[in-house]
């Protein structure tokens, strides 16, 4: 009886708020208000609000739902780990037949194609910054051709 009592008031005050709304002309707005204030109502009358209110006091109902959060930390706990593990024990063992090797082939030809590297510069010189630079870059093309870029 109160739960009915305090949705009936919800309501009110919430299609008194888009009467204001409506007469300020912000008419879009006082109708998502409305649709709002109406939910409540709605809600009762069709004794949704009834059933809460027997199942929010009874213990039954509330072991119901602890059996149901249980079950269901129980399924996403499984599935993280099936996740994790890359499937079912069927999955992974035909999984494992059809790769035997786990080393990846190498590349017959850059990944990028022939046009996508820069042109060779003109050597300059420029005295001992020229000498720094030069060991650098060997740095640098030592460890290009060791991945085979």
């Amino acid at each position: 009886m109160i739960a009915e009592t305090v949705c009936s008031a919800v309501s009110a005050a919430g299609l008194g708020i888009a009467v204001v709304t409506a007469y300020r002309k912000r008419f879009l707005a006082a109708a998502r208000i409305a649709a709002y204030s109406l939910v409540p109502v709605g809600l009762v009358m069709t004794g949704v609000v009834g059933w809460l209110a027997d199942t929010a006091f009874s213990p039954t109902a509330w072991a119901g739902f602890g059996v149901l959060g249980a079950a269901w930390a129980l399924f996403a706990t499984t599935r993280a780990v099936e996740r994790r593990r890359g499937g079912t024990r069927a999955q992974r063992k035909a999984a494992r037949g059809s790769r035997p090797d786990a080393v990846a082939p190498a590349a017959s030809a850059p990944s990028l194609g022939p046009a996508s590297r820069p042109a060779a510069r003109p050597a300059t010189t420029r005295g001992a910054d020229s000498a720094d630079s030069t060991d650098d870059f060997s740095d640098i093309e030592a460890i290009l051709k060791k991945h085979g870029i």
